[in-house]
């Protein structure tokens, strides 16, 4: 009953499916193992692209002495005795996956045995380690990016399967390997498993798309909120409606919908209509506020409708930001200690200060700004129609206040 991807793990660096920018000829993994020397190090990416295959073929190759441990699983006594086998072979790999989650008491025991050389260390993560892990052992490794498998790479692994022949007298066309390839996204563990499920299904072992679309339907794709695919979908969101690529916004939205994340998208769109739209178009502010409002009377699966026709008319809109421009600024100054004392005509109960209500159109000449910032300038109307008309009832009003 063990599972495909497990049978057809590889146990050489030659037998690593993608990941050629380290483990290619000469590039740095390679060289490694050629020369008999490894050192500690961090595998990062996706799901199913290949950490824990490739930590395994490095030990493998360099028939060293290793235990599996999981930061999450297992305890301190687990540590413990890997420590101890380490003192009695004289030097151990630690093969550890979601090393992002290991806790304090964990790293206090293993860091001065990874500074003095008993134990090398080959961490895992789906997180983005330079955020995630603690700086005293990501201090102590090298760190290496995995980077997804392509549509390639997902049939060279089926194949594979087939070559192998543990799925006995297996039979797939072309365009059920593409199927399958498709819907992975890039996770080679996934498409093993779909791959595994359809044979197993099957009647006569000849697996076509028909059958695949039965076992799985909807593509797998990475989006984990504890992790970097999770970000990245909502930063590449606001980017492509900030970028007025109206087809890259729809693409982010439904990612977001699929996940049914319908809160992160309410806060997104809300800071857009305000940091991206702002002044080239204000009424965007009010009509995402509708939209919200509308989608949380409906729920899913309406609620796409409505957040469709937002997107689409915030990704055609005019865009602005002299608004998040100005603010940045202000605080910015206030940040470096500009912030100067407030007129003695504005302070509380001043004589000295003109009450606006009382001069024509609530316009008199006054200093506001403190005397070290009087003559700074925050807002500065950008070139679309809505701040072309702010700016010239600015000019006017600077003339009169000044």
């Amino acid at each position: 009953m063990e599972p495909l991807a497990h049978l057809m793990r590889p146990r050489k660096l030659t037998e690593i499916i993608g990941q050629q920018h380290l483990v290619g000829n000469n590039k740095i993994i390679s060289n490694l193992i050629k020369n008999k020397r490894i050192f500690s190090m961090i595998l990062y990416g996706k799901p199913g692209i290949g950490k824990t295959s490739l930590a395994l073929a490095i030990v493998n190759e360099l028939n060293l002495k290793y235990r599996m441990l999981n930061a999450t699983i297992n305890n301190k006594k687990d540590f413990d005795t890997a420590v101890e086998e380490a003192k009695m072979y004289g030097e151990m790999v630690i093969v550890m996956d979601e090393i992002h989650r290991l806790n304090k008491d964990k790293q206090d025991l293993l860091l001065p045995y990874l500074e003095n050389g008993l134990i090398i260390l080959i961490g895992m993560t789906t997180a983005n380690p330079y955020h995630s892990i603690n700086p005293a052992i990501r201090s102590r490794c090298q760190i290496y990016e995995l980077e997804p498998l392509t549509e390639k790479d997902i049939i060279k692994g089926v194949d594979n399967i087939v070559k192998s022949n543990i799925l006995k007298n297996i039979k797939i066309d072309n365009s059920s390997k593409k199927y399958i390839a498709s819907v992975a996204n890039g996770d080679l563990r996934y498409a093993y498993n779909l791959l595994e499920i359809a044979y197993y299904s099957s009647n006569n072992q000849k697996i076509d798309t028909e059958l695949l679309k039965q076992v799985a339907n909807k593509p797998n794709f990475f989006h984990d909120k504890d992790m970097d695919g999770y970000y990245d979908a909502i930063s590449a969101f606001q980017k492509s409606i900030r970028g007025s690529d109206v087809d890259a916004a729809l693409h982010y939205l439904a990612r977001l919908i699929e996940a049914e994340d319908l809160d992160i998208i309410y806060r997104r769109l809300t800071v857009i209509a305000y940091e991206d739209i702002g002044l080239a178009n204000p009424i965007m502010g009010i009509k995402v506020e509708s939209a919200i409002k509308a989608c949380e009377r409906l729920g899913l699966p309406e609620a796409q409708i409505i957040l469709s026709n937002i997107v689409i008319e915030l990704a055609l809109s005019p865009k602005s930001n002299s608004a998040y421009l100005a603010i940045a600024n202000a605080i910015n100054d206030i940040n470096k200690g500009m912030a100067g004392f407030v007129p003695k005509h504005l302070k509380t109960n001043s004589k000295d200060y003109k009450y606006a209500h009382d001069y024509p159109n609530h316009v008199v000449k006054q200093q506001y700004l403190p005397d070290n910032l009087k003559d700074k300038c925050y807002y500065i109307p950008q070139n679309n129609k809505n701040e072309l008309a702010l700016k010239v009832i600015n000019d006017k009003l600077k003339k009169i206040i000044n």
